[in-house]
């Protein structure tokens, strides 16, 4: 069966269930005879309301019915923060279509990892995935298909996945938008989500905690616009995954704090030559990271 003949279910209307959503319609579906469907659940009926009227989906469902819309998809994303997809997952885990692909999209597996044996659902494929793409706002009237173009794409293999659907999977992903694929095991990914993510959003919520004018906006340009973006931030999904992943976010925390101090001494002592010293180093470190 071709991509675009599948049933697609959306677990989770929010900004990522929703751009998934678009992208699958947009990018997907728009191909000639097309036969593909999308369904989604959310507990908010006017996200649903707002999917349908729009085009975006074709059927929502309300969490009373997600067993009746689970047995129809052949391919689930489960848009939910870590912890409620751990609990989805223990509540439905028999309940999916036999032979459906299932995959994830939260921001930590150690959670998913330690519960996989218990949680896999059965008779299905189950890929763990993580689209590191979408916007700071919140609620599908934020979502956008467009989110994902050129953006990175990070699939954690497992020994039980199926090679054709583990290809299907990556077909989906390039379709929808992205531009590259990472292949990875869970250990690696908590670790450097923690650097490439989570450390981002606690030192742009740091700075922005820091200001003591609101005014000081008045004299910010680009780069204050562009650095601090991502502390517009959903409080209870982000506070969530700084804790699940806390050892390893708290290793680059302690890493970065002993880097600013570094450059607080040469700022405090007028040494020129390790300032410039640094800031090359810097330079050069950026330039080589791709």
């Amino acid at each position: 069966m071709l991509l675009k003949d599948y049933k697609f279910g959306i677990i989770g209307l929010g900004i990522m269930g929703g751009s998934i959503a678009r992208a699958i319609r947009g990018n997907i579906f728009s191909e000639p005879n097309s036969h593909g469907r999308i369904y989604a659940l959310d507990v908010k009926k006017d996200s649903l309301s707002q999917a349908l009227n729009q085009g975006v989906i074709d059927r929502g469902f309300l969490p009373e019915q997600t067993k009746s819309m689970l047995c129809e998809c052949d391919f689930v994303f489960i848009c939910l923060y870590p912890h409620a997809t751990v609990e989805f997952l223990e509540n439905y885990h028999s309940d999916f279509k036999k032979d459906a692909i299932v995959t994830d999209i939260s921001g930590v597996k150690n959670l998913l990892e330690e519960k996989l044996p218990e949680i896999v659902p059965e008779n299905t494929d189950f890929i763990l995935g993580h689209p590191m793409a979408g916007g700071e706002k919140e609620g599908f009237s934020h979502s956008d298909g467009n989110y994902f173009k050129n953006h990175n794409y990070i699939l954690l293999p497992k020994p039980y996945n199926k090679p054709e659907n583990l290809e299907l999977m990556r077909q989906l992903v390039i379709a929808m938008g992205f531009s590259r694929i990472t292949e990875t095991d869970s250990e690696t990914h908590d670790y450097k989500i923690a650097f490439t993510s989570q450390l981002c959003h606690v030192i742009a919520s740091a700075m922005v905690e820091s200001a003591d004018d609101p005014s000081i906006t008045q004299f910010a340009g680009g780069s204050f616009d562009d650095f601090t973006r991502i502390a517009m931030i959903n409080a209870p999904l982000w506070t969530e995954l700084f804790l699940a992943n806390k050892e390893k976010l708290l290793l680059h925390i302690n890493n970065f704090q002993k880097t600013l101090s570094e450059f607080e001494e040469c700022i405090r002592n007028d040494d020129k030559e390790k300032l410039q010293g640094l800031l090359e180093d810097v330079r050069i470190k950026r330039m080589l990271m791709k």
